[in-house]
């Protein structure tokens, strides 16, 4: 060459997006659906809930989810129909069938679903199958707590053990047996939508609902009631105050106590997709000074804007030498650390009450004034 030859180079940080996480994914049954718009067990993007209430019929399960998802909030949502059965085993094989459809979804529609449920069809062995197909994503799986009592909703939630799973109970008055579970999807949505992830889904006003199924007592001072044994057992309950009806309970039924609340499992999991698919761009890169610097930069950006926008309390990632020998790093091996600390929901606050007489000191200057 004979001149002057400019190389564009594009070392420096690079900004991590933030991930979609209002993205439901929905599995229930629909007899009267247009089959043409809902084939059953094929995967179907949902971009406008009323518009596909049009055309899914009022038979089934999908009708009555939809409608209470779109009562809380006008989510996008990943639709799998599936076929009905009078058969309780042959239903959970159809809607378990359903259920790992959800894992094709991102690739298939570019939509990762992140709010996980199958309101009503929601048996032990569906919720399992939830809870698995979650891990594989990243999601939360929102699932009713079958039995009639307290105790008996306690006793099967304690067949459980997974941060991805928040098991509730009772059911609001409702059309059928999955009206809170839809609800819960459905706020949850609302909530990532308007607060953002880090808040749980306990003590926001629920949409169109009028009642709660079966009594469950409250004391909201902390006193012993159904509520209370509920959260104990890492069971969401439903309870009335101050003007409307909310869920009440932060828990999952992690066996982890690091990731006992709902914000815990669902930060970890977002900031792991974020960081990750955030550098894409450095992937096979040549392993430089440089580009190490880049990825720990780009890394360290992002966590510092998500503690000032108070979704985290802290974090930092950083490089330990200790973990990076010159033969891994020869072989085309990076290891970065970091770690971070969640917002826990104030889920106890203790006030302390005096009686004192020493405001009577000052009675005589104040009644003089």
């Amino acid at each position: 060459m004979h001149g002057i030859k400019t190389n564009i180079l594009t070392a420096g940080t690079r900004p991590i997006a933030a991930a979609a996480t209002a993205i439901i994914g929905l599995v229930g049954t629909a007899p009267a659906a247009d089959n043409a718009m809902f084939p059953v067990g094929a995967r179907v993007l949902v971009t406008n809930i009323r518009r596909a209430l049009s055309n899914i019929g009022a038979t089934g399960t999908l009708p009555a989810a939809l409608a209470a998802i779109a009562d809380q909030a006008d989510a996008t949502v990943v639709l799998v129909r599936v076929a009905p059965d009078p058969n309780a085993g042959a239903q959970d094989t159809n809607t378990i069938a359903g259920v790992n459809q959800l894992l094709g979804a991102e690739m298939a529609l570019g939509f990762r679903p992140r709010i996980i449920g199958a309101p009503g069809l929601d048996t032990a062995a569906v919720a399992s199958a939830l809870v698995v197909v979650a891990k594989k994503l990243r999601g939360m799986v929102y699932a009713r707590a079958i039995g009639n009592t307290v105790n008996a909703a306690s006793n099967y939630a304690a067949q459980f053990g997974d941060r991805e799973l928040m098991l509730i109970w009772p059911n609001f008055t409702g059309s059928f047996a999955g009206d809170a579970v839809a609800r819960a999807i459905g706020l949850r949505a609302q909530i990532d939508e308007q607060q953002g992830w880090h808040k749980t889904l306990s003590n926001v006003v629920v949409a169109g609902v009028s009642g709660i199924a079966q009594d469950v007592s409250f004391d909201f001072e902390g006193g012993a009631s159904d509520a209370t044994t509920l959260n104990a057992a890492g069971i969401t309950t439903l309870v009335r105050f101050g003007g409307g009806f909310r869920f009440w309970g932060n828990r999952t039924r992690s066996d982890e106590p690091l990731f006992a609340f709902e914000s815990a499992t669902r930060t970890s999991q977002i900031i792991a997709d974020e960081i990750a698919y955030g550098l894409a761009w450095a992937q096979d890169k040549p392993m430089t000074a440089r580009l190490v610097r880049d990825v720990l930069d780009t890394i360290n950006a992002r966590l510092r804007k998500l503690v000032s926008t108070e979704r985290l309390i802290g974090a930092k990632a950083w490089y330990d030498p200790a973990l990076n020998s010159a033969t891994d790093l020869a072989a085309g091996k990076l290891v970065i650390d970091y770690d971070f600390t969640p917002a826990a929901p104030l889920e106890g606050l203790e006030l302390n009450q005096r009686i004192t007489d020493r405001y009577y000191a000052d009675l005589a200057s104040q009644i003089a004034a």
